[in-house]
């Protein structure tokens, strides 16, 4: 059987409902947390390293529930939040390689901010070079990505972790 290679908003939040994975596995946050509106590519062959890589987009207009807050008189998207898109999509890789438990970022190695999403852009693009996918005990994918808007880099991490956990509980 062929996995499905693409993902629209709607099966992302089929997703962020639990309903893609199946209960008790990966799901994405609901809006307003969720940072992607599609996935336009995920394989478990290519990128950098050869073991896998997603792209995925969210399109950007003024109206963002961020950009209200986010700085009052200088709108400006909170980095973290791209930062946070990428360990989703990380986890959401999990997910659609089968592996059972509920998706938590355990952390990065080196992120470098050096742009900015304001509210005149237009599309994020996300992209994701899994490094490694440990299988066993403890499921766990390790990947370097980065964001760009409107096709220019502005954010990168390196050793992006997730890990999906059966039980949460002792977390």
């Amino acid at each position: 059987m062929t996995k499905q290679n693409a993902f629209t908003r709607e099966d992302l939040l089929r997703c962020s409902r639990g309903e893609l994975f199946g209960p008790g596995n990966a799901q994405l946050p609901a809006p307003n947390m969720l940072m992607v509106d599609r996935i336009t590519h995920i394989s478990e062959e290519g990128g950098k390293y050869g073991k896998g890589e997603l792209v995925a987009e969210l399109d950007i207009n003024p109206d963002l529930w961020f950009f209200a807050c986010h700085f009052e008189g200088d709108p400006v998207m909170p980095g973290c939040l791209g930062l946070d898109a990428m360990w989703q999509l990380v986890g959401f890789f999990l997910g659609w390689q089968g592996l059972p438990g509920r998706g938590r970022a355990l952390g990065s190695g080196e992120v470098k901010f050096f742009g900015q999403v304001l509210p005149t852009a237009k599309k994020i693009t996300y992209n994701i070079h899994i490094k490694r996918v440990l299988r066993g005990k403890l499921n766990l994918a390790i990947a370097d990505g980065s964001v760009s808007v409107d096709g220019r880099e502005i954010y990168t991490a390196e050793g992006l972790r997730v890990g999906v956990f059966t039980s949460t509980e002792n977390f």
